[in-house]
């Protein structure tokens, strides 16, 4: 049995918390904040309550799989729902579209609604599924930092079919050449925003994200997206795993290029091995000041930020869903101004999700919690405050215009995130969502590896780490991380 430090309760940390005490080992978790979970936190105002980070939950069985693990059963601690519908899409010209759970009711919505083959998307999105599932084996498996990865036989699979992974293209441009309709372009190029990045630069490979959505399902936590790391806390604490809330980690201590403690405000503690969860950058120029920081990694470019809103509504809105979309006229130009102007554009793409569709407790009656999120770039230093005031202006009037509503005559609780406030809160570096964007066919291999070896019995999950941001992709790094912990 090993001692186990993990710093940071985020979907890595918890899932490394979990397989390691499965494992047989000792596990203490320290999190800063008063509660577990990182990103995945609630934000309650007069009556509503929001999850205030991530809202669409795909890959459930993930999580599910930290249970069986453990002996346990998932629904014993948690549940959810498909959600029969996916996403309900609005542009300025009154055109609408509403895409649904079964793969062929999507493809003939796109096709009655945006001219498109309905055969022409249902081949697409067999093509992703088939897509992701040769290009998971390696990247969401397995460590792409280590030579056994590339030298099995997944990898001959990998490689054999190199040619239809898009390495060599972009995600628009892809898109592009397979639709005719602008439009059906523009809704798979969303899915770039899922990792914080830009479809005119990403590598079409992206192209794999919807399948996701499409091809397994977008589902709904009973009790909202903040029940995934209550769920996961209590499973933890039942394995006998000890969790620190409100001691923020200062130090990982080293001697001889290894990781050896952790200090924080409250004593020094020995591990075996330290896990850190909090975003790479904060870790080096905080945690590890005693070492050289791999300043190539860390200089990567960042992935989007958020400016979100959280509005509480006196009243429904029956042509809204769960997930909805307001896009802007001019998407290009959206993505330059984040990833080159470093602003916003005037004209943003919105994403309105409203959790209490399903989950009616999260709304007074007849009432209705909008989570709003717009992309914008990590704080370097912008104007946030004149940015939010203007963007809430500027929301305000394209929700009100497609929706022939004065919005805000029914708004009666307000709160917002920018992202200064996500870094303060979540340690993220400039409140990148995603740690490193993926605007380049290599961005993959340059985002920071799970264990270095110039650090031995440090490891490194979640967000800002292979394989990258989001609940699956978090739960994915832990395993990765508990599997070459296994094997050192």
């Amino acid at each position: 049995m090993s001692k186990i430090g993990i710093v940071g309760s985020g979907m890595g940390g918890l899932g490394l918390a979990i397989r390691s005490a499965v494992a047989g080992h000792d596990v203490t978790v320290f999190e800063a904040n008063p509660y577990v979970g990182g990103k995945l936190a609630q934000i309650e105002k007069d009556g509503f309550r929001f999850d205030a980070g991530p809202s669409l939950f795909t890959m459930p069985h993930l999580v599910d799989e930290l249970f069986t693990l453990a002996g346990k059963n998932p629904r014993d601690y948690f549940s959810y729902e498909r959600l029969p519908e996916i996403c309900r899409y609005f542009w300025e010209d009154g055109t609408r579209l509403q895409t649904n759970a079964e793969p062929a009711e999507t493809a003939a919505a796109i096709a009655s609604e945006l001219g498109e083959s309905a055969e022409n998307v249902s081949a697409f999105l067999r093509g992703i599924g088939e897509n992701y599932h040769i290009i998971s084996e390696l990247f969401l498996d397995n460590s792409l930092h280590s030579l056994s990865t590339w030298t099995g036989p997944k990898a001959l699979k990998g490689y054999a079919n190199l040619h239809r992974l898009g390495l060599f293209s972009t995600m628009h441009r892809s898109h592009e050449k397979r639709f005719k309709n602008p439009k059906t372009v523009q809704l798979f190029d969303r899915y770039a925003t899922y990792n914080g990045s830009d479809p005119y630069q990403t590598p079409a490979t992206l192209s794999i994200i919807p399948h996701l959505e499409y091809n397994i399902g977008a589902f709904f936590p009973k009790g909202g997206i903040i029940s995934i790391p209550r769920a996961l806390h209590k499973l933890a604490t039942e394995l006998g795993v000890q969790f620190q809330l409100e001691e923020k980690v200062s130090q990982i201590t080293t001697s001889n290029n290894t990781a050896t403690g952790l200090v924080t405000d409250k004593g020094s503690y020995s591990f075996d091995y330290i896990a850190s969860n909090a975003d790479i950058r904060p870790s080096y120029e905080k945690l590890l000041t005693q070492e050289p920081a791999p300043k190539k990694l860390l200089n990567q470019p960042k992935s989007s930020s958020g400016i979100i809103f959280y509005w509480g509504m006196d009243r429904s809105f029956d042509e809204l869903g769960v997930h909805n979309i307001f896009f802007s006229d001019d998407y290009q130009g959206e993505f330059k101004a984040i990833f080159e102007d470093k602003t916003i554009n005037d004209d943003p793409t919105i994403y309105l999700h409203i959790s209490s569709k399903v989950e009616k407790g999260d709304a007074p009656v007849g009432g209705e919690n909008w989570f709003i999120l717009m992309n914008v770039p990590a704080n370097e230093g912008q104007d946030w405050d004149a940015v939010v005031a203007k963007m809430r202006k500027n929301v305000m009037a394209k929700l009100s215009r497609n929706l022939g509503v004065d919005i805000e005559k029914h708004l009666v609780a307000e709160d917002y995130l920018d992202p200064r406030r996500i870094e303060e809160r979540t340690s993220s570096s400039g409140g990148a969502l995603y740690g490193n964007a993926s605007n380049n066919r290599f961005a993959a291999f340059l985002r920071h590896p799970n264990y270095r070896k110039a650090i031995k019995n440090l490891y490194w999950v979640g967000g800002s780490v292979h394989p990258g941001g989001g609940i699956p992709l978090c739960l994915s790094s832990a395993k990765i991380a508990a599997k070459l912990m296994s094997e050192k």
